[in-house]
């Protein structure tokens, strides 16, 4: 064979190979490589809005976080007014009822002075019969001697 001949015929083979690859393989791998492109497009836009819809979820997160935080400070706040308020009510009761319990003493205390001076009225009025029978030098009888205690009692 010639070698002008074999490569002649290299050529043609060869082409009719190239023509065959792009009439029946070339449009499958074309389609396969399109479709492979059409997917990482696809996984790059769902990464992409995965990207995006975390940035939201965060804000969102941060957003009921500073809510929390500022209800725990209101509610923190609401607890020390109303410990506040505990307190006063308490430190008022204990002031009414110390005012109570001084007022009682002091009624009891004038009771008690009243009582003594009751009674010491009446020694000093069985002391003032006794010193007068004495100076009598007689008995009064108990009647009498009553009646008179009851009036000096009276006078003084």
């Amino acid at each position: 064979m010639n070698l002008n001949a074999t490569i002649l015929a290299q050529m043609l083979i060869f082409a009719l190979v190239v023509w065959v690859a792009m009439k029946f393989l070339w449009p499958q791998i074309t389609e396969s490589m399109q479709a492979r492109q059409r997917r990482i497009a696809e996984g790059l836009a769902a990464a992409e809005r995965g990207q995006k819809d975390l940035a939201a979820a965060e804000a969102r997160v941060e957003e009921l976080v500073k809510g929390a935080r500022e209800r725990a400070l209101a509610i923190e706040h609401q607890a020390h007014a109303r410990a506040n308020e505990i307190v006063e009510a308490a430190r008022q009761t204990a002031l009414g009822e110390g005012q109570r319990l001084l007022a009682s003493a002091h009624s009891q205390v004038l009771l008690e002075t009243q009582k003594a001076r009751d009674e010491l009225r009446r020694q000093v009025g069985a002391l003032a019969v006794s010193g007068a029978a004495k100076i009598v030098e007689r008995e009064i009888d108990a009647r009498t001697h009553a009646q008179l205690l009851d009036k000096l009692a009276a006078g003084m």
